[in-house]
């Protein structure tokens, strides 16, 4: 934690000494004042750390099922007419296709859904 903090205000002083040259811009300035604040949160995080290894927070109750008034109601779907003959005429078309589908994996010896 020590090395990072030390690392995170060199890179502070570089970016300083850079805002300072005469090639600096104001992003050099705006690193140079970001860094301190990464060396703070490497002590924040270790205080952290440390606290909770002493004193860890109480484990809080999960969620496990989502209340039956949280979601809108569905709508019921409508009905669907089954005297339409060219839907019927294309029901038994892919049940046909299907049949076919599995008789040729039966036939190559492949396993079908």
């Amino acid at each position: 934690m020590v090395a990072a903090a030390a690392g995170c205000l060199a890179l502070a002083w570089w970016q300083w000494t850079r805002w300072e040259s005469t090639s600096g811009s104001f992003q050099n300035l705006g690193y140079a004042l970001q860094w301190p604040m990464f060396a703070g949160f490497c002590f924040y995080a270790y205080y952290k750390f440390v606290r909770y290894e002493e004193a860890p927070p109480e484990p809080r109750a999960a969620v496990t099922e989502i209340p039956a008034d949280l979601l809108p109601e569905r709508a019921a779907p409508a009905p669907t007419a089954d005297d339409d003959p060219a839907l019927r005429e294309y029901n038994a078309y892919l049940a046909d296709l299907a049949r076919a589908n599995r008789a040729e994996a039966d036939n190559e010896g492949r396993t079908h859904p």
